[in-house]
């Protein structure tokens, strides 16, 4: 089983899939270290071996931030902009989208399960 970052790549994926598990490799730059490492993007990841492991390996830690540092690196992003209070922090802080959305109708995503308000009953006289 091939072990890169400390993620176990699935063994039946083709190459430039099985690469996509890692946190912060997409499709384009899982193409591209594959390409850069000579190794045929649909050969699955069960048939590399321990060159082609070494091989992605160097790649991954020379050019690329991926897994712990990358995902430290985002949460320091938006702790960044939480500090300064701009409008994206601020929507970070209160649980909102970020990009202009309208939130009357959708974004249950953010905002979570829906919380029901009761009317105020009238007082009787």
């Amino acid at each position: 089983m091939a072990r890169i970052a400390g993620i176990d790549l699935p063994k039946n994926k083709r190459g430039v899939i099985g690469l996509t598990y890692i946190f912060g490799i997409g499709r384009s730059s899982a193409t591209k270290i594959l390409n850069q490492a000579g190794i045929d993007e649909n050969k699955k990841v069960q048939d590399w071996d321990d060159d082609d492991l070494g091989k992605i390996r160097q790649i991954l830690t020379d050019e690329f931030k991926i897994e712990g540092a990358l995902r430290s690196e985002v949460q320091l992003n938006i702790k960044r902009l939480m500090d300064i209070g701009c409008q994206r922090g601020i929507r970070h802080r209160a649980g909102l989208p970020l990009r202009g959305q309208r939130t009357k109708n959708n974004s249950r995503t953010r905002k979570g399960k829906k919380k029901t308000v009761a009317n105020k009953k009238k007082a009787t006289k």
